[in-house]
């Protein structure tokens, strides 16, 4: 395939992706991403979530909040929007936790409405549920507009996880002061790249928060730590599970979408097969299409129907297998393609040709915080995966970088500020009261910690969870596997508040011994 400016995300989290072999960047590739939505679905996503499940209210406020928490200069200040609901909170005099959701790379709604274990379980501890956003993302806007914001790399300079979890962290003070809750407990969580701020926030601010849970956090897929290629590889095997056939079928559709579009008219053919509503300018834009198709559905492959990226029945994969399986004897193998991808793009049946992103840079804030310190390498083993073979080209990414935002990327930052190599010492050492939770068939799983380090370092693992499925709402769907890790993370999380409330107490009745 071309060579390609390679975009992953949230969630939902871009990370840029080469091949090895340097040649021009005349094509951007859209390429695995953490599950988010995009600014054309939010609105019907979120009012969809307020039709379906109201009892999930909360009040929109804002707060005041500085631009860059490590200066003093005389900087503007930039609202941050975040959702609260006391509905169920025991409140500051019996020391009702404070349950802070780490806000993603987009719009805190949509985070807060797939966010239902959080919910679920807030009667339960008699929780405050706060939901603040991510500076640079939804309605917190710096400078006063997205415009502005994304101007250029001045304006985006400020866009950094540092400053995100600074926002965090001053946000959650202020909040406990004006409640008079100062001595509540705050248990933070997040999935996705939200994850990966729950867990390097407790790490940087150990004094703020008593724990994390972090799902679906691949907090080491930097630099070497982990084999470039566990990604697709874990994305390929997903497939291959469910039928080996179908695994070959799309391993060997790319050479097929190339030799189709080498043709005259092939281009043509190809957007009349695939049914897209405009002319293919590439057999790459095809590709880019299945190929962040195949990766989401490896991410969202729940045992249950669900709607968080798309419409899509319980088992996905299995159902876009059968499809490409069952396809007629005559069918070609592009045909079985179509036949297989319209179970991600057109479950419902609804849509009558398929959009391609126009803009396929997405000059949005995750492409820029992967151009400066969220550098993930990721490549393609054409061996082992059903994915085009390609190789991690720094030289390339840099390049790219450059001439997109004007700014050289720095990709040993992450380890240096958060740490990664050899997680196992420095968790165990330095770390506590942290969950990774991890379901294998997701794909970012092989960058999380999959063991447990230390009595209150904690890995729970399932063989057949999906992305952050664990703090998706309870369903009569759950099979007992996510009932069993769902419980497991709420006793872990009431071990922590309990142990809190008694050193807590016993402080207080030390210091009226005193008096």
């Amino acid at each position: 395939m071309a060579s390609h400016f390679c975009l992953l995300l949230i969630f939902t989290f871009f990370t840029l992706v080469f091949p090895s072999n340097g040649s021009s960047l005349s094509s951007s590739k859209l390429l695995p991403r953490f599950p988010r939505y995009t600014f054309q679905n939010r609105e019907a996503r979120i009012q969809q979530f307020r039709g379906d499940r109201n009892e999930y209210r909360y009040e929109t406020k804002f707060f005041s909040q500085q631009l860059d928490h490590f200066s003093f200069a005389d900087l503007p200040k930039f609202s941050q929007r975040y959702l609260i609901n006391s509905d169920h909170w025991l409140g500051a005099s019996a020391l009702g936790p404070i349950f802070l959701y780490c806000g993603n790379e987009g719009d805190i709604e949509w985070f807060a409405t797939n966010s239902g274990f959080i919910w679920d379980i807030a009667p339960k501890f008699g929780a405050l549920l706060v939901f603040p956003e991510h500076r640079y993302y939804g309605e917190s806007m710096p400078y006063g507009s997205r415009e502005e914001a994304y101007k250029n790399a001045t304006t985006l300079s400020y866009l950094t996880t540092e400053q995100a979890l600074a926002d965090f962290a001053v946000f959650v003070t202020d909040l406990k002061r004006n409640l008079s809750a100062e001595a509540c407990p705050v248990v933070l969580f997040g999935g996705s790249y939200g994850g990966m701020l729950a867990a390097w926030m407790r790490l940087k601010y150990p004094h703020i928060a008593i724990g994390a849970l972090a799902s679906s956090a691949p907090i080491l897929q930097f630099e070497d730590v982990v084999p470039p290629e566990t990604f697709y590889d874990i994305a390929s095997n997903d497939f291959k599970r469910e039928s080996s056939s179908c695994f070959n079928t799309i391993k060997d559709s790319w050479d097929a979408i190339i030799a189709e579009g080498q043709k005259e008219n092939g281009l043509l053919q190809l957007t009349k097969t695939f049914h897209f509503c405009r002319v293919l300018n590439s057999t790459d834009d095809l590709s880019d299409w299945l190929d962040s198709a195949y990766s989401y559905l490896a991410m969202v492959d729940y045992p249950y129907p669900a709607d968080f990226m798309m419409p899509l029945p319980g088992h996905p994969i299995r159902e876009v297998c059968r499809k490409i399986d069952g396809a007629g004897s005559n069918a070609s193998i592009l045909d079985r393609i179509y036949a297989g991808i319209s179970v991600y793009y057109n479950y419902t049946g609804n849509v009558d040709c398929f959009k391609l992103d126009d803009d396929p840079h997405g000059l949005d804030g995750w492409n820029w915080q992967a151009c400066t310190e969220m550098v993930m390498p990721m490549s393609s083993n054409q061996e082992n995966s059903m994915f085009p073979g390609y190789g991690f080209n720094y030289s390339s990414y840099k390049e790219e970088c450059w001439n997109t935002f004007r700014v050289n990327p720095r990709p040993k930052w992450v380890t240096t500020e958060f740490g990664g190599h050899d997680i196992a010492t420095t968790l165990k050492s330095f770390g506590s009261n942290i969950i990774f939770s991890n379901g294998l068939l997701d794909p970012w799983s092989g960058g999380s910690v999959l063991k447990n380090l230390s009595d209150t370092i904690v890995a729970l693992v399932t063989k057949e969870g999906a992305h952050h499925l664990d703090l998706r709402p309870s369903t009569p769907e759950d099979p007992k596997w996510l009932v069993d890790q769902r419980e497991a993370e709420i006793r872990l999380i009431q071990g922590w508040i309990e142990t809190y409330r008694v050193e807590k107490e016993a402080k207080v009745s030390l210091l009226k011994r005193s008096w």
